[in-house]
């Protein structure tokens, strides 16, 4: 069991991931559905009841189950990923990122059990009110752009580019115009902040 573990738990070729989410798409299209991750606020929504007061809550929640278990397999996968899978070693970062971000007085977790491997403490686990505004600020632009956008980063790439839709492919431009935007030029001035 022990030598299970240790092979589940080693990085995967990403050819496999690749040929998964191929898959999840052609049994999509073949059974007539869409994929997107923030649909699924929608869905719980419309189960809460808010299609009473908004027109646009108001659909038949029950054909998108399927897309609730997908999250919820995808919380689950999350969770027994990073507590049971989990390496102790450092994630891989190229020494210019971790220059430039400890000119920023921004330091990347040494292993794992330090703020999860991926995020630095100085933004996820210090909770001042800059790191507050932050997080709130940038989930309220998420939530806004995912909305405006008509679908988010998963549903347009993956599912709207499979049905070889054009609005996916406009949007899926923006996303890297706008991700490279963010990661040269505005985030180096946010991250003053903290």
């Amino acid at each position: 069991m022990n030598q299970l573990i240790d092979l589940i738990s080693q990085p995967w070729h990403w050819s496999i991931s690749g040929f998964m989410i191929a898959m999840i798409m052609f049994l999509l299209l073949w059974a007539g559905g869409e994929f997107g991750v923030s649909a699924n606020l929608r869905t719980m929504c419309s189960i809460g009841g808010a299609g009473k007061s908004a027109d646009f809550f108001n659909f038949n929640w029950k054909s998108q189950i399927w897309n609730l278990v997908f999250i919820a397999g995808a919380i689950a996968g999350g969770f027994i990923a990073s507590q049971y899978l989990a390496s102790d070693d450092p994630v891989q970062v190229s020494q210019s990122t971790v220059q430039f971000l400890e000119s920023k007085g921004i330091h990347p977790p040494e292993t794992m059990a330090e703020g999860a491997g991926f995020v630095p403490n100085e933004i996820y686990n210090s909770w001042t009110w800059s790191s507050f505004i932050f997080l709130i600020v940038g989930g309220l632009l998420i939530g806004f752009g995912t909305r405006y956008g008509g679908g988010c980063t998963s549903g347009h790439a993956i599912s709207g580019l499979s049905n070889l839709q054009l609005p996916s492919l406009i949007a899926v431009i923006g996303f890297f115009i706008g991700g490279l935007a963010m990661a040269w030029g505005i985030l180096p001035s946010l991250l003053t902040l903290f």
